[in-house]
């Protein structure tokens, strides 16, 4: 990851995070779901913890979450 977009995965990974919380699913629901592992989930929702996410698996999550996937890329929401 280049250090530049650090922040932005950071805010994407706590957007992932409310919007799970929100749906009432729990780290490891939404991992089977997107055919993903709890940690890698984990790391992705960890504010603290340099994690990249495909393209792929972003569309992934949002179609579970039932959010637009803009909403994981909007600055301010």
């Amino acid at each position: 990851m280049k250090e530049k977009y650090y922040e932005k995965y950071r805010t994407i990974g706590l957007k992932i995070g409310y919007y799970r919380k929100l749906r009432g699913l729990t780290q490891e629901q939404l991992a089977e779901k997107v055919d993903k592992n709890l940690a890698f989930i984990g790391a992705v929702e960890a504010p603290n913890v340099n994690r990249t996410i495909s393209l792929d698996t972003l569309l992934d999550i949002a179609e579970v979450l039932d959010v637009p996937p803009h909403k994981f890329l909007m600055e301010d929401d």
